[in-house]
């Protein structure tokens, strides 16, 4: 099993993100994305809104956002972005193979906007 990705914890790395990063919607989540100076590993944070749903249902989304991004950043190592994955109402309700079809889409658009450089697998 794949480590999970490194974890974007303060506010003020969450607001980076929306500050200077590119925006990628879909109908199951939005991609924000943020070339960093460095080329260290991928970051990512994740955030679902209480428009979501209660605890129950926020903390599922949040587990399946984390999830996909531990399956899909497994295969695609990439380094030097930070990503912050914030789930919608039908992130729950999306077959996740479609989800991570979105997911797998959202992340191309970023990779070629933003040039980001692969990783290196073992």
């Amino acid at each position: 099993m794949p480590p999970p990705p490194l974890r974007l914890q303060r506010r003020d790395q969450f607001l980076a993100v929306t500050r200077a990063g590119c925006r990628f919607f879909s109908d199951g989540l939005v991609l924000q994305a943020m070339r960093r100076d460095d080329s260290g590993p991928v970051r990512v944070g994740y955030t679902v809104t209480r428009k979501v749903g209660n605890a129950v249902a926020r903390n599922r989304t949040r587990r399946r956002l984390r999830e996909l991004a531990r399956l899909l950043l497994a295969e695609r190592p990439i380094q030097g972005v930070d990503l912050v994955l914030i789930g919608r109402a039908a992130t729950r309700r999306l077959p996740f193979s479609r989800l991570a079809a979105e997911f797998g889409c959202a992340l191309d658009r970023a990779e070629s906007l933003l040039r980001v450089s692969r990783a290196i697998s073992p």
